[in-house]
Formats: C-alpha cells, sequence, structure tokens
C-alpha cells in the first residue's frame, strides 16, 4: 500500500513516468528484462501476456515497437488463443515501429530493421529488415494445422488469462512450459 501511494507522489511530482509505470506492472505481472534496456517504455507490450516476454541486457528498443506474445486467430475457430514466448536477447536492437510476434527469439547483436514484421526467430548477430506478407495456406488448413498442434500443446483453460487474475505462479509455470518456441494455446 505504501509503495502505490509513493508511486501515486512521484508520479505527479514527475519523476515516473506512466510509461516506466506500465513497464512496472508488466515486470510485476513476470515479464523479465535485463540491465541497460533502452526504449522499452516507447513499445506497445502484450500485457495480457506479459510473462512470456524475456528481455536480455543492452537491449534497445527504438519507438512504437510492438511485442506480442499472443495470436488470436484461431480463437473463433477452436476456442483458444495462440500463444508462445517472445525472447530479446543481449545486445539486441529493434527498430521503429517494428513488430516482434509469439515465438520469435531475436539473437544476441541482432538489428531487427523499422517497419519490420518479424515472424520467425533472428539469428545471434544477423540483421533483418522488411515484410513479406504472402499467402501462406487457406484458413481451413490453418484451423486444421492448429487443431493437430493442439493435440501435443499445452492447453491452458480460463483460469490462465488475466481477467481471472492468474496467478504470479501459474505465469512463471505457462513461461517455464512454453521454451524454445514451442506453442501453447489458452481459453
Amino acid at each position: 500500500m505504501f509503495e502505490r501511494v509513493k508511486k501515486a507522489i512521484a508520479l505527479r511530482l514527475g519523476r515516473i513516468s506512466t510509461e516506466q509505470l506500465n513497464i512496472e506492472a508488466c515486470i510485476r505481472q513476470g515479464m523479465k528484462v535485463g540491465r541497460n534496456c533502452h526504449g522499452l517504455g516507447a513499445a506497445t507490450i502484450d500485457y495480457a501476456h506479459c510473462w512470456l516476454i524475456e528481455i536480455g541486457d543492452n537491449v534497445t528498443f527504438a519507438p512504437q515497437v510492438y511485442l506480442l506474445a499472443h495470436d488470436a486467430s484461431t480463437k473463433r475457430h477452436l476456442d483458444y488463443t495462440k500463444i508462445a514466448k517472445i525472447v530479446i536477447e543481449d545486445g539486441a536492437f529493434i527498430g521503429a515501429r517494428a513488430l516482434i510476434m509469439p515465438g520469435v527469439t531475436v539473437g544476441k547483436n541482432a538489428i531487427v530493421a523499422a517497419g519490420s514484421i518479424v515472424t520467425k526467430s533472428v539469428p545471434e548477430g544477423m540483421v533483418v529488415a522488411g515484410n513479406q506478407a504472402r499467402v501462406l495456406s487457406t484458413t481451413e488448413a490453418y484451423i486444421q494445422k492448429h487443431q493437430e498442434k493442439m493435440g501435443h500443446s499445452d492447453l491452458y483453460d480460463e483460469n490462465w488469462t488475466i481477467g481471472r487474475r492468474i496467478s504470479p505462479d501459474m505465469c512463471r509455470q505457462m513461461s517455464d512450459q512454453l521454451i524454445n518456441g514451442s506453442v501453447g494455446y489458452v481459453k
């Protein structure tokens, strides 16, 4: 209680930005952020799944980066939303308005150019750029693929969501289960 009052006073005095408070809320919810991270306050963080986001040391974010750890394209058809971790390793640079999608790891000292939509992991020390939107499959084939994946993936009911007040232990458990690009599904 005292900490909340102290932060409210500091905010009124202009010592803590609302961006810092948002980052602090994500960290309290389980997001991991290393030392010497720059620009995260100007990023949009997927608060609903922020415990699936891990950011290393000496990472720089340009303005309006979007970190998205969920993909609700499966929700209407399967009643589950696809979720996966985002890992930004030490020394990475993420350019302005880049979108990092679920299941992506940006390797150490990698650079993601401004405006990039990153759907696949970026190897250590590499530079990536662009958006190559192209037809991948039919909606039917996409839903069928995920329905099959659900048979051997971690499934989480509504209790594993912010709306149902997911516990810190559950956040850690989900994060520990969704490693190395593995995908889960949440109601």
